[in-house]
């Protein structure tokens, strides 16, 4: 579907998984840590965080507060990476997305910033998008069915199956704030529960990125979406493969 190779994207992934029974847990670890400041820095950068790739990593590292940063910035670097590990381990854990745990990754993103977890009770809209989220009520109902839908609508594989949990939830813009770091990171929760690897989206590409969310929320359109989802992990797992 849309013109993607999920057969050889399966293959990579599956000979990713064998890998890394081979390789030292050290090395491991490594690759993980890097992608996690790299994936938390793009992902808050987005949203308008003004921290660096380097200053990220020295929050996340270091634990070393940066200079002439606001707190709210050095908590939204910080509670990304708790979030993220939050979802490895329910993953570890076997446990299906749902929405006590959708909450509660946001809760983890809001931590110190707003009260997190709890859907919003006013209408908000999205800066420069034509698309309008519905109102607050129906917003929640919609949400149900979100929920609901997560294993049952657009499963036909897992690159579609997080484009859909991504791109539908942001439709529903379901909280007052960090709507868009929770999407990526339930995103990836769908990925990573069918063995795939996390992306990471930039935000150099975030226009296009916007771009494809907008085609999605206007007129249904979840092609280019999962294009851009499936040539991200193609990248990833080769980069896996080539240490």
């Amino acid at each position: 579907m849309f013109g993607l190779d999920i057969e050889k994207l399966e293959e990579m992934r599956d000979l990713v998984i064998e890998k890394k029974k081979q390789l030292p847990a050290l090395i491991i670890e490594k690759f993980e840590q890097s992608f996690i400041i790299e994936y938390t820095h793009n992902s808050t950068a987005i949203e308008g965080n003004s921290l660096t790739l380097a200053e990220t990593k020295l929050v996340l590292e270091d634990k070393i507060s940066i200079g002439g940063k606001s707190l709210r910035e050095i908590y939204e670097v910080s509670n990304h990476e708790k979030a993220f590990r939050f979802v490895v381990k329910k993953i570890e854990e076997n446990q299906k997305l749902d929405e006590n745990i959708l909450k509660d990754i946001h809760q983890i993103l809001m931590e110190n910033i707003i009260q997190g977890g709890i859907y919003r009770n006013c209408n908000v809209r999205i800066t420069g998008a034509k698309h309008k989220p519905p109102i607050a009520d129906d917003a929640f109902y919609q949400m149900k069915d979100f929920c609901a839908d997560l294993y049952s609508k657009n499963v036909e594989n897992a690159i579609i199956s997080a484009a859909w949990t991504h791109a539908e939830f942001v439709k529903i813009h379901p909280f007052i704030d960090g709507n868009g770091r929770a999407a990526r990171l339930i995103m990836n929760y769908r990925l990573m529960e069918s063995g795939f690897l996390p992306v990471s989206i930039s935000q150099e590409n975030r226009l296009k990125y916007y771009d494809v969310l907008e085609n999605y929320s206007l007129n249904g359109d979840l092609s280019e979406f999962c294009k851009m989802i499936y040539e991200l992990e193609m990248l990833r797992l080769q980069e896996f493969l080539e240490i």
